[in-house]
């Protein structure tokens, strides 16, 4: 089979479980049939029991990773349409930014060195909690692994969507922009879908507030450094 033949064949594969795996979501709403958790444990699956490297599978479907960077910026187009709701809340974002960034930072740091993991772990661990194109970017100033970096990014967001209207029952959070923060600050992408999912100023404020702990983190990267 010629490579053309085989990159084709890898792109497929990911595309067509994916989809079904959406489908699937659509009629069984259970947290393991998630498309950012079911479809990757398939596909791990498959490259295991085919023996097809994982270097050559990830090298065929890079810019898959690509399309990250201009999914996120799609999410610009809703906060533009709401600059009035931006204006009327801007300095308790801002503080709810700067206050997410350093607690999700500190806390990845302190529990990484709690538990004694590698200095590689603790790194990648550090820019979890924002979204993967800031994350990556993140990481090559921190050092982390990217393969790392982009597995706790998904397990974040995940872990974040799934408990995120539990911890807002049980601390009685009602409002739509704490709701919204919360999600874009600790969950990101995933966050930011399931606050579109529960409603539009939700929505907004999840993908302003994930934005805007990216760019953060990014720019405080250098400072991050000498915490290790």
């Amino acid at each position: 089979m010629s490579s053309v033949m085989v990159n084709f064949f890898y792109l497929l594969l990911t595309v067509v479980i994916y989809y079904l795996n959406k489908r699937l979501y659509r009629r069984w709403r259970l947290l393991l049939l998630m498309p950012l958790v079911f479809t990757p444990l398939v596909l791990v699956a498959i490259l295991m029991t085919t023996h097809i490297p994982w270097q050559n599978y990830i090298g065929d479907n890079h810019w898959l990773i690509w399309l990250l960077g201009p999914a996120t910026l799609a999410f610009a187009l809703p906060v533009y349409e709401n600059l009035h709701l931006i204006r009327r809340h801007w300095m308790s974002l801002a503080a709810g930014v700067l206050t997410a960034v350093t607690v999700a930072v500190l806390s990845s740091v302190w529990l990484a060195r709690l538990f004694s993991l590698p200095e590689m772990v603790e790194r990648s661990l550090a820019v979890r909690s924002i979204t993967t194109p800031f994350a990556l970017a993140a990481a090559k100033q921190v050092g982390g692994q990217p393969d790392l970096v982009a597995l706790f990014v998904v397990i974040t967001g995940v872990f974040g969507m799934a408990v995120g209207d539990i911890l807002f029952l049980r601390l009685m959070i009602t409002q739509s922009i704490a709701k919204g923060a919360s999600l874009g600050a600790a969950s990101h992408g995933a966050g930011t879908a399931r606050a579109y999912q529960l409603g539009p100023e939700e929505g907004v404020v999840s993908s302003l507030v994930m934005m805007l702990a990216g760019i953060v983190t990014i720019l405080f990267a250098p400072l991050i450094r000498f915490i290790f």
